[in-house]
């Protein structure tokens, strides 16, 4: 079932389906804040949670994630409540993010014009070497990474020195952690950050959705 954020300008001209992070579902502050600054651009987005999300809110016990095949799976299912009058583009925060990325290299998902993730799982904290970007060789459609300077998951610094296939378009969050957050010393705010990570999101979307209906 997909809560919608219709676009605010009116008529929209694409729509973004958007999966949650691993912990949190797509009640999160950053879900929901997120939706909204896009929902400005004249985006209509969709919003969704898992199933082990959904049996984690119902029982009020925290559950992990399921595996992949699963998650995709899932995924896979709610595309089928998509509008098909407009073009059609995915992502998620972190886990969310990959596993669209993920999908998008299904053959049956062609329909997809591009991907964005916000705060994409390069590895896990620590672990530079546990890459999760096999993948991207077979991305088929363009892919926009909007990740903090600093986050733990693939810094700035990390991903200078990482050979990729295929890699993704990356923009860089301002010292922001894994939600884009920095630090007060920064001199950014996190709103600052949230904004424009919408922005560069906004602007991938509508320049693609344009192309598309040329």
């Amino acid at each position: 079932m997909l809560q919608w954020f219709k676009s605010a300008t009116g008529k929209a001209r694409a729509q973004f389906i958007f999966a949650h992070g691993a912990g949190a579902g797509s009640d999160s502050e950053f879900i929901q804040t997120m939706a909204n600054l896009i929902s400005q651009h004249g985006i209509d987005v969709a919003l969704f949670d898992f199933q082990y999300m959904q049996i984690a809110k119902e029982t009020g016990k925290r559950r992990p994630p399921e595996r992949a095949p699963k998650l995709l799976a899932y995924f896979s299912e709610i595309l089928a409540e998509r509008q098909p009058e407009l073009p059609l583009f995915i992502g998620g925060k972190s886990m969310g993010g990959r596993m669209a990325s993920m999908l998008c290299t299904e053959q049956e998902q062609a329909q997809i014009a591009g991907v964005v993730a916000f705060g994409y799982p390069f590895h896990p904290p620590g672990k530079p070497d546990k890459l999760r970007i096999d993948h991207f060789v077979d991305m088929p459609c363009p892919f926009l990474v909007l990740q903090g300077e600093r986050d733990t998951f693939g810094s700035q610094q990390e991903l200078a020195e990482l050979k990729m296939v295929n890699p993704p378009e990356i923009k860089f969050l301002k010292d922001g952690d894994h939600s884009l957050k920095p630090r007060k010393k920064s001199g950014i705010t996190e709103q600052e950050n949230l904004q424009q990570a919408a922005d560069y999101a906004a602007q991938f979307i509508l320049n693609l959705a344009a192309g598309d209906r040329q």
